[in-house]
């Protein structure tokens, strides 16, 4: 059986509104042979006559006027699916569902989303915040349609691209300590610290560092939330350890860099690898760079992962 075409659909309607054949040629900017042609191709794949062309009009059949209604109706769902995608491209509707590891949550995904909503109000938005691993699956589980992350960490079926190089510091309260010279990590020894909790990234970049250089300061408060972190540092005499672009104009607040330097990471936009990227994800990807340009966030290196 010959698939059913749409263009047999509008022809057998043009008839039908019309009543002849010639009427409906000249509507559609056919050749009369052609649409005869054509609607035969289409009874043939039916099965049954759907129009009555014993008269000087012609009408549809019983079996035509069934099919004709039919055809109206899926007509109407196409043209409206069609207005629908562009609403869609034209980002008058649709959703961003975001995952991001905590440190951007503090110093870049609320301006990114406000920049987002102003212009796109239409759009639903939602951001999760999570670990890397958990963000990767949430991506091939389609829960998700984009994160940010860090390169080098990519959960089997996803993929980065770099945005920026992220630098750790030192972060203490009282505002002291900017220009500051370099304070060596062993003064940390024992020094009571607040620091995100075990499983994120970030952790485990400090640990490391802490462990290469045989520094074991005392975690004294572990937190889920860089913002929770820095209210902790702001209120008392603890210092922890975050990106540099978090504690940026943040009053009350100071960076102080360590000897021997905090590793560096690259951040990254975290996508399923060939999965569809919607209008909204395109939006939020350009809006997300030009938020790193505005910010002065050190570009990534060539080659950094």
């Amino acid at each position: 059986m010959a698939p059913v075409e749409l263009r047999h659909l509008r022809y057998l309607l043009a008839v039908v509104e019309y009543g002849t054949f010639t009427g409906a040629a000249e509507a559609l900017h056919v050749s009369q042979p052609t649409l005869s042609q054509q609607i035969r191709a289409l009874e043939r794949t039916v099965g049954l006559p759907l129009l009555d062309r014993a008269g000087r009009t012609v009408r549809p059949t019983d079996a035509g006027e069934v099919y004709a209604d039919h055809a109206r109706r899926a007509l109407r769902e196409i043209t409206a699916a069609e207005r629908a995608v562009q609403d869609v491209a034209d980002l008058s509707r649709g959703q961003l569902r975001l995952g991001v590891t905590p440190t951007f949550t503090a110093y870049l995904v609320g301006p990114l989303m406000g920049a987002l909503h102003a212009r796109h109000p239409g759009l639903d938005l939602s951001v999760r915040e999570a670990t890397q691993e958990r963000i990767g699956a949430a991506l091939i589980a389609d829960e998700l349609d984009a994160g940010i992350g860090f390169a080098g960490d990519c959960v089997p079926g996803t993929a980065a691209e770099p945005l920026f190089t992220e630098t750790l510091a030192l972060v203490t309260g009282g505002g002291a300590g900017v220009g500051a010279a370099p304070l060596p990590v062993a003064e940390l020894a024992g020094r009571d610290l607040a620091l995100l909790a075990g499983d994120f990234a970030t952790r485990a970049r400090i640990d490391a560092y802490f462990a290469a250089e045989g520094v074991a300061p005392r975690v004294a408060v572990e937190a889920d939330s860089a913002l929770a972190l820095l209210e902790i540092v702001r209120g008392g005499a603890l210092a922890t350890v975050l990106p540099t672009a978090v504690a940026l104009d943040r009053p009350g607040l100071a960076q102080v860099p360590l000897r021997p330097p905090l590793p560096h990471r690259t951040a990254a936009l975290l996508t399923r690898s060939g999965g569809h990227r919607s209008a909204a994800v395109h939006a939020f990807v350009a809006l997300l760079r030009a938020q790193v340009t505005e910010r002065g966030l050190p570009p990534a290196g060539p080659g950094e992962e």
